[in-house]
Order: structure tokens, then sequence, then C-alpha cells
């Protein structure tokens, strides 16, 4: 039976809508650089298993949650615990912040794509550098909060049209075409003279190192941390996402199988945007004579000045490739997006619900977007610290990796503490508190599976240990700790 609150119309229209999810911004700028200066083949081995018994498990359960309860993130942690169901409000407060910043790098993608259009319809027109692209749209506040309003105003027209005829139907479109694109950038990409070096970066263990892109390996505990950061944070987790998109899935439908294809699918892509985008960056680095150990190879850096720069070095036909880029890097950053957009609006309609009321969701789409954009204001006209905005604790402990712009800020207090909490929160409730078998027996309701002591050993105490190493990993690299050496 359909859920009352709304459904997706098939299956494969929901795995395409969590797997664009998953797909990220951060799956383009972090699992490649990540990978590669992490011991690359080494790096990738502890992700997958790192993504099996914790990423996995976790994805199940919160599915299972979502579904079990019809409801979204605080309604569902009420209605299953009485210990831990304030941690709901962790899985509404980090979609919320994360789109202070995620809108106005989307308005990036759109105001990038939109300058490669400019530069493929004025051909042998002056075109300026990637330093210089970057430098001058952070320092036009204006401009970045317009192409903000942008995008937010797409992920608006997507998530008022509802769970099967917005999300669902943008993803069913958006993510078979992010990947024909991602093909296109990688065969250009691989063609390159020098982009040997980049996949050797990426999958030759100590490569890294041997070459000259960093001075040295890190230890293993570092290596550890930083695979479980981008496994937990690559999968859409501990952010209310699963829960919510659970909660409009078919009592028939297999959740451990949904689960598996999600972490495989993201897997599978992330490693592909690192093909295609790794290569290139290295290549034109050693075509311009950039040593080694200073190409951007991460980060915003990587997508906005030196993949630029890459187009640009192509010629006449660089352009061309720039739109395609920025437009699955766009699609990608939208699919995250109207996701996030979801978790903060369904909490809204289901309270709505709980009062006998039908909820609006246009109106509440829309009032959910304009608040977003009011923070997102602020991430903007920052401009990634470039316009001396003020940043809440510079004058009292001085600049640090957590606020030296307001979009590092906002990221610590999601991704960086709320996040790997609630997970870890979440796990315990389950293991300690409600029981595995609670949610065991839901994932049993769509199809049987051997997996009941895998799940319950896994979210007692594989989870737990994963997630507070997770949790000290991030608290370790935005307060600059030192704890792993």
């Amino acid at each position: 039976m359909s859920n009352e609150r709304g459904s997706w119309g098939s299956n494969i229209g929901f795995l395409l809508a969590a797997i664009g999810s998953a797909v990220g911004l951060g799956n383009i700028w972090g699992f490649p650089y990540k990978m590669g200066k992490s011991g690359g083949f080494t790096f990738l081995l502890i992700y997958l298993l790192l993504a099996v018994f914790v990423g996995f498990v976790i994805m199940m359960g919160e599915l299972a949650m979502g579904r079990k309860t019809g409801k979204g993130t605080v309604g569902a942690y009420h209605l299953l615990s009485k210990k831990f169901k304030w941690v709901g409000w962790l899985a509404v407060f980090s979609p919320f912040v994360i789109m202070s910043f995620y809108s106005v790098l989307g308005g990036y993608c759109i105001e990038y794509m939109a300058l490669n259009l400019s530069n493929l319809a004025f051909a042998g027109a002056e075109i300026k550098t990637g330093a210089d692209l970057f430098g001058a749209m952070l320092t036009n506040p204006f401009g970045c909060v317009a192409f903000t309003l942008l995008f937010l105003i797409i992920c608006y027209l997507i998530n008022r049209g509802g769970v099967s005829g917005g999300i669902e139907k943008f993803n069913k479109v958006g993510m078979p075409a992010l990947f024909v694109m991602l093909v296109i950038i990688i065969i250009r990409s691989l063609t390159l003279p020098g982009a040997m070096e980049g996949l050797k970066f990426m999958f030759v263990p100590g490569y890294a190192v041997k070459a000259g892109f960093i001075a040295a390996e890190p230890n293993f505990a570092t290596v550890l941390a930083t695979a479980g950061g981008q496994m937990f944070f690559s999968l859409s987790l501990a952010m209310g996402v699963m829960i919510t998109y659970g909660s409009y899935l078919d009592k028939k439908e297999n959740l451990v199988k949904n689960s598996a294809v999600i972490v495989v699918a993201d897997t599978i892509v992330a490693t592909m945007a690192g093909i295609a985008v790794i290569p290139a960056a290295v290549a034109n680095g050693i075509q311009s004579g950039i040593p080694l150990n200073e190409i951007k190879l991460g980060g915003p850096s990587l997508l906005f000045i030196t993949l630029q720069d890459v187009f640009h070095a192509m010629g006449t036909i660089g352009p061309l490739f720039g739109v395609i880029f920025y437009l699955l890097v766009l699609i990608a950053a939208i699919s995250s997006a109207i996701s996030l957009v979801e978790v903060v609006a369904t909490f809204f309609m289901d309270r709505a619900a709980a009062k006998g009321k039908e909820g609006n969701r246009p109106r509440i789409v829309l009032l959910v977007c304009l608040a977003i954009m009011v923070e997102a204001a602020l991430v903007a006209v920052d401009g990634l610290g470039s316009n001396g905005i003020w940043v809440p604790g510079q004058a009292t402990f001085g600049i640090h990796g957590w606020n030296d712009c307001w979009l590092d800020f906002m990221d610590m207090m999601s991704e960086g503490v709320a996040m790997p909490l609630g997970a870890l929160l979440m796990s315990i409730m389950v293991g300690w508190e409600i029981k595995p078998k609670t949610l065991l027996d839901e994932i049993h309701s769509g199809a049987s599976s051997k997996i009941d002591g895998f799940f319950s050993f896994c979210i007692k105490f594989i989870v737990p240990l994963g997630m507070a190493l997770i949790l000290l990993g991030q608290i370790n690299d935005f307060f600059g700790l030192g704890i792993f050496g």
C-alpha cells in the first residue's frame, strides 16, 4: 500500500533519487583527492570496508526507520525511542545548515556554466585564468547572492512537485545524464598528455609521496579517519535524507538490496568523478610547468580554478567541455540539495498532519527555501572569507579551520559535529535501546534475507566504534588538535 504522505512512482525512481542525494560535490572534489593523498588503493580498500560494515548498515537502519514509522526524522525518532527522541532534531538541523553553503556552491556552478557558454558563443575573446575568474566571482557579493537565489528557485520548483512528480522525475533524467557526461569528460581527460600521472596518484599505493604530490604519507589512523569521514558524508547518512526517503517507500521493496545498490553506485560514481578530474588537473599542471605539490586537487579550488584552466588550455573546444562538466556538477549539486530541502519540508508536513491538517507542500517548500536563502546570503556575501565579513569565534579564538569563513563555520556545525554525533547516537539507540529486531522486522517485510546476525553485530559494536572514530577525526580536522599525529 502506498504511503498517504506520498510515495515513489517506482523502485528505480527511488534508487535514482537516493543515489542522486549521495552523489554530490563531495564526490567530485573530495573523494579522489583524499584517495590519492591517503595511499591510493589502500584508501579505497579501507573505504570499501567501512562502506560495508558501517555505511551499508546505517543506510539499512535509516531506511527501515523511515518506512516503519512513515514519518520524517523528528517523527521517526519520537515514535521509536524515549531516550533518544531528541536526536531527530540533529537530522533536521544538519541539512538546513548544509544548505546555507551548498546552495552557494550550486550558484557558483551555474555561473561557471554560463561563463563557459559565453566563451563558447564568443570564441576568440580574451578568457581570464581560473584564479582570476574565481577571485572576481568571490568579490562580487551581488552576483553570488543572485546565482544562489537562482539555484534555490530550481530546488523549489522541483520539490514543490512532490516525491514522484518532482524529486523522482528530476533524478530519472538527471542521473543518467550525469553518468553520460561523466563518461565524456573521462574520455577527454584520459587523452590529455600526462594524464596517467593523475591515475597513478589516485590508485598506486605510495605514489603521491614518490612523485612529489605530498611530502609524507599519512599514518594508518589518519587514513582510517579520512576514509570514514568521506564514506559517511558521501552516502548522505545522518542528515535525515534516508529516513525521509524511506518513509515514502512501499512495504514490498527490498531494503537490503536497495541499500547495497545505493552504496555500490555512489562508490562507482565517486571513483568515476576522480578519473574525470584528477588526471586532467595533473596533466594541465605538468603542461603548465606547475610543481606537482602545488596543483590544486581538492576542494572548491579544484572545480573553479584548476579545471577551468584545464578547459582554457584545450583551446576553442575547451568551453564545450567546460559547459558539459559544470552542468554535470550542477546536476550533482541539485540532486543532493533537493533531498536536503525535502528533509526540512517533510518535518513541517508531518507537523501539520499531526494537527489533523493537510500540509500545503508548495507553501511549505517556499518558506523553507526562503529561510535557507537568508542564511545562504551570509555565506554568499562572505565569498569564502574574501570580503572581510565577521565570522563567530575569530575575535576570541583567532582564525582557524573551523571559522576562517562562514562556509567552514557552517560546515563545522553540521558535517563536523551534528551528523557524526547523530549517527553515533542512532546506532546506540538501535543496538542497545530499541534492539536491532525492531528494525529487522521492517527490513524483512520487503524480502527475507540472512542479514540478522550481520546487522545486529555491526549496529551494536562496529558502527558505534566507527562513528566514534569518524566524529573524533572530524573534530581533529576542524580544530587542528593533532590527535592522529
